[in-house]
């Protein structure tokens, strides 16, 4: 799509210190935005270029705003915020989803609701699965499409991005059934317990000795990173420090390390489980394979020393790693050896496919297609099914009854979704909005 003359302008708007200096630098790719602890560090309107998916627009960052409060906002800034807003295509609204709903963040809604202009509510800050359990009240506030985000780790960027920019073109979009990002970049983070070969997988992967390899369990302390570019897609990999449980962390060292591997994990889109199938599935692996899973990332199960192995079955442990690890049943299993490069090459056609489905959403269509050959009777009947986002893909389904999917229920819908449209390498979620809750 060619850039037109004028671009479109989206701005930025929220109270000061919630995050929206962040929001633009990710948006833009650059750090034009100062970002800190103290409210109010951005005063003037900053202005940026960004793209998505071939849509040019352009971003403005607005100062801190409160209404009527001439002591914490000067009215310059006020000012400067009108004029953005009168110029604006759409308006994002940011707020703290870490925080209650302040009379300031409704005075602010019903004054931008108020300008007619095209508005979203992004709620910052939240970047775990249970900080997403939040997200519901903000609905109180009126505002019909609200996305929860967290700036500061990308998750929920590229939702927000294809929800503001849809439309803003006059040329009409194709819908169709099934769309996949092509990926120009895949982060992929490398966990495991300590001493199962990350960091000689690293090196395999990337032809070099960029991390330090040793018998000892916990050589690598520090996250070290590299990045291999195949048929246009850079692959960056990170090796991090071998997760142990909780109550085998004590040096402080180690602590910080497990802490900064689960950071990296959240930031990944792909994850590498490293196990050691000389010594065997453990309770370790279930647990390193736990935060993965937990973060909605994408996962291979990397069999590792797979050349060592006095059986060589490949069927019978994928069977024990399934055992074992039961809520990873989406998951890819790869047999390698690190050590000798056999099997390691594999892992990029893996590591593309699994970003590949986890990226994929479905259309709207499709998935009413799909829900009306659903057959809950008489438990519940699904009524209306969207995709609300992807990585992890994440699907919304309103049903008759005033009360949430039973487990089993839930679980059956997974595996049908699962069967009709794949997903492999990747976990979905399903969220229910019952009747009740639809009306509020």
């Amino acid at each position: 799509m060619e850039k037109p003359e004028t671009l479109p302008t989206i701005v930025i708007v929220g109270r000061p210190n919630v995050g929206k200096s962040t929001l633009f630098n990710v948006l833009t790719g650059t750090r034009r935005s100062i970002v800190g602890d103290e409210p109010g560090i951005t005063r003037d309107r900053i202005h940026g270029e960004a793209i998505h998916r071939g849509r040019h627009f352009e971003l403005i960052d607005t100062g801190g705003i409160i209404p009527d409060d001439q002591a914490m906002i000067p009215s310059q800034i006020f000012k400067q915020a009108k004029v953005a807003l009168a110029k604006a295509m759409h308006i994002i609204f940011l707020i703290d989803g870490r925080t209650e709903i302040t009379s300031v963040d409704r005075d602010l809604a019903r004054m931008l609701l108020k300008s007619g202009k095209p508005l979203t509510l992004a709620v910052n800050k939240i970047d775990t699965p249970k900080s997403d359990m939040l997200v519901h009240e903000f609905h109180s506030l009126g505002i019909k499409d609200v996305f929860p985000v967290s700036c500061e780790h990308r998750q929920g960027i590229e939702e927000l991005l294809e929800h503001i920019t849809t439309g803003m073109y006059t040329e009409p979009e194709p819908d169709p059934d099934v769309k996949i990002e092509k990926p120009t970049q895949i982060r992929i983070a490398i966990i495991g317990r300590p001493n199962v070969g990350k960091s000689t997988l690293l090196n395999s992967l990337t032809g070099q000795d960029r991390a330090i390899t040793s018998p000892i369990a916990g050589t690598t302390r520090d996250a070290v990173d590299e990045t291999v570019v195949q048929d246009g897609v850079e692959f960056v990999f990170v090796d991090t420090a071998g997760i142990r449980r909780k109550g085998k962390t004590t040096e402080m060292a180690e602590k910080l390390s497990v802490v900064m591997a689960r950071r990296h994990i959240r930031m990944a889109h792909v994850v590498l489980i490293v196990c050691d199938v000389t010594e065997g599935m453990v309770g370790s692996d279930a647990t390193v394979a736990g935060y993965a899973h937990e973060e909605g990332r994408a996962i291979i199960i990397c069999v590792n020393k797979w050349d060592a192995s006095p059986d060589k079955d490949k069927k019978k442990f994928a069977q024990e790693v399934r055992d074992n690890m039961k809520f990873l049943e989406y998951a890819q299993v790869a047999f390698m050896s690190a050590k000798t490069g056999i099997g390691v090459k594999n892992l990029y056609g893996m590591i593309l496919s699994a970003y590949k489905e986890a990226s994929k959403r479905i259309g709207t269509g499709a998935l009413n297609r799909f829900a009306a050959t659903l057959n809950f009777e008489p438990e519940v009947k699904v009524k209306y099914m969207t995709q609300a986002t992807i990585r992890p893909p994440t699907f919304i389904i309103f049903t008759d009854k005033k009360k949430e999917l039973h487990f089993s229920l839930e679980r059956n819908l997974m595996n049908r979704i699962r069967k009709e449209f794949g997903f492999e390498g990747t976990p979905i979620v399903v969220k229910t909005k019952t009747r009740e809750r639809h009306k509020k």
